[in-house]
């Protein structure tokens, strides 16, 4: 190798090291994206303070983020919608050119709503959606025929599933429809043999007439946390669960504790799932964001089964 070759190479690894130097890993669990307009919109619960909001981060590329300048970089600000501790698991949807988020605060959750993905999201009136019992995690989903649904944990007996239609206005739900959906019964979803059962983070996609419920089991602190999904014929279940979950476990990722997150389609239509794994296998928190991609198998006369792109999944940082 010759002195130019050698200052080059140099020169390169100078380069890649300086820039690799300035990525730092986003720290954000029970993460959401949501894609608009070109743009990519990341939230989730904060790594830095859970009890000040939602933070949010944009790219145009899954690869470089950066977090929002506007309203000090949080999409929903405390005091300025529901809640005062506890600013967990955001979703944010869009419907009819406003954009909403569902989330969870003080154990309970509340709908705010925004012109803008970036915020800031805040209610007229600061309240939560009433339940008699605990409720977090909140997913909005909006079927084709214009029916909207609130999928969520109740704190009953464990944490476990439940789904129920909206009112029309995001006010509440319509009480009579409240439906269990199921909970962690499995091994998978129970490693540590505890009383209290943790299933949540629930996610819904319509595939070919069939509702995939995408979700976690096992306390996220467990480095079994993983994710499996359910299938139904209806958005009220009954629902079946896969056999071949968990469909992504700390095997996968490389680190304990992933799950927990939200499936989107990309600007090229791909299906992605972002989530959170532990920090180390060593600490929990604060969490990592990662991202995973999605796809469906064809399965002879079987629904189409939900798999995980091999070496897809990576960590996202803030440039």
């Amino acid at each position: 190798m010759n002195l130019t070759h050698i200052i080059i190479t140099a020169f390169w690894f100078s380069m890649s090291f300086f820039s690799g130097a300035e990525k730092t890993p986003i720290l954000l669990a029970d993460p959401t994206i949501f894609y608009h307009d070109g743009t990519y919109y990341l939230y989730g619960t904060s790594g830095n303070d859970k009890n000040l909001g939602f933070e949010v981060y944009v790219s145009k590329n899954l690869k470089s983020w950066k977090r929002s300048d506007k309203n000090d970089g949080y999409a929903l600000k405390k005091g300025e919608s529901y809640g005062d501790i506890g600013f967990w698991a955001p979703q944010v949807f869009e419907f009819e050119g406003m954009f909403y988020m569902a989330y969870t605060a003080n154990e309970h959750i509340a709908i705010a709503s925004s012109a803008s993905p970036l915020g800031p999201f805040t209610q007229t009136e600061k309240k939560d959606l009433q339940a008699p019992v605990k409720q977090i995690d909140p997913y909005v989903f909006i079927d084709d025929d214009g029916k909207k649904y609130l999928y969520h944990v109740r704190l009953t007996e464990g944490n476990r599933l439940y789904v129920a239609e909206l009112k029309d206005d995001f006010s509440g739900i319509k009480e009579e429809t409240l439906t269990y959906c199921f909970h962690a019964e499995e091994p998978w979803e129970n490693t540590q043999n505890v009383d209290w059962t943790v299933s949540e983070g629930p996610a819904i996609i319509k595939h070919q007439g069939l509702y995939y419920f995408i979700y976690s089991a096992n306390d996220f602190r467990n480095p079994d946390y993983a994710v499996g999904y359910a299938v139904s014929e209806s958005p009220m279940g009954p629902w079946t669960k896969s056999t071949s979950n968990p469909i992504f476990d700390k095997a996968d990722a490389g680190i304990n504790g992933s799950g927990h997150g939200d499936f989107f389609v990309d600007a090229k239509g791909k299906l992605r799932y972002v989530l959170h794994t532990h920090n180390s296998d060593e600490q929990v928190s604060p969490r990592k964001t990662a991202l995973i991609e999605l796809e469906f198998k064809e399965d002879g006369n079987e629904p189409d089964y939900l798999v995980v792109k091999d070496r897809s999944f990576k960590f996202l940082e803030v440039d």
